[in-house]
């Protein structure tokens, strides 16, 4: 009997230390794993305190880029190779129609962590009147004889001798509104109903041959007290472009010469308050805006 005892209690003892000695392993490997993951981050972390140190100039072209094996590694972005750019886009947009709204909220998370308030414009038209001296019928062609008869009767209505036959037609009568800043305006109407010389009115683009009249004023400013080129852009349905240059030359060649604007020193600004609030940003998004602004630099 006693003997028995012993062996249940031998075999009771032997069983508690193989299920402590499961335990032990494996909380080790939690240990492990969690250890390697702290080592990873604390790295990181070294790395972009040693960013944060560097001068403005160094700090603005150098970030953390995840490897594909997901170490950080310090890089240049104006050194940054395509292989880097795509694997940079991919994690960043990885389905467009999932993916875009999100990259664009993170963006916008990094400028309202430091209390940045990105400027807006309200344009507002009121009683703009659009219209031209033109000819009509038969005369509006585009004939070489039309061509010839209207040099001819330009010149002498320059020199009063002949009243002008042309007549006067209205592009865009009395029309009055207001384009909300952040949001996306929609202009819908038929051919021909006025829409381009609208939208080429409130850029300030329209041709001096026709007569404007009415006020445009942009933040409440008149279109005489700044210029409005700078401030807005139009887009015509027919864009010219180089015919000898390849689709990527015709994008980096549009980005080098449209310039940085103020996004630059939105960066500058951007990053001076997160390194005195001590916030570290997203190694992606952080990588992919000083990549942006070296390109438009560049």
């Amino acid at each position: 009997m006693e003997d028995g005892g012993s062996v249940k209690a031998g075999s009771a003892i032997m069983s508690s230390f193989r299920i402590g000695s499961s335990s032990v392993w494996s909380n080790s490997g939690v240990e492990i794993f969690a250890n390697s993951f702290h080592q990873e981050d604390d790295e990181e972390a070294l790395k972009w305190a040693a960013i944060q140190k560097l001068p403005t100039f160094a700090r603005l072209r150098t970030g953390l880029l995840t490897s594909p094996e997901g170490v950080a590694n310090e890089i240049d972005v104006h050194q940054l190779g395509l292989q880097e750019r795509r694997g940079l886009l991919e994690r960043l947009v990885r389905v467009a129609e999932e993916d875009n709204e999100k990259f664009m909220l993170k963006l916008r998370d990094r400028i309202d962590r430091v209390g940045i308030a990105l400027p807006t414009i309200e344009v507002r038209f009121e009683n703009m009147n659009v219209g031209a001296e033109v000819h009509v019928g038969s005369r509006a062609l585009p004939t070489f004889t039309n061509y010839m008869v209207n040099k001819v009767e330009g010149l002498l209505n320059f020199l009063h001798v002949l009243p002008s036959r042309k007549q006067h037609i209205n592009i865009i009568q009395n029309v009055s509104g207001i384009i909300r800043p952040a949001r996306m305006t929609l202009l819908l109407g038929p051919p021909s109903s006025g829409k381009t010389t609208l939208l080429l009115a409130l850029a300030g683009r329209l041709d001096s041959e026709l007569k404007f009249t009415g006020k445009v004023t942009y933040n409440g400013h008149g279109m005489n007290e700044f210029v409005p080129q700078r401030t807005a852009a139009y887009v015509s349905q027919n864009d010219l472009h180089i015919g000898e240059m390849t689709v990527r030359e015709t994008l980096a060649f549009s980005a080098r010469v449209q310039g940085v604007g103020p996004r630059y020193d939105l960066l500058t600004e951007v990053s001076r308050r997160e390194k005195e609030a001590n916030i570290t940003p997203d190694p992606d998004i952080d990588v992919y805006m000083k990549c942006l602004q070296q390109v438009l630099k560049y």
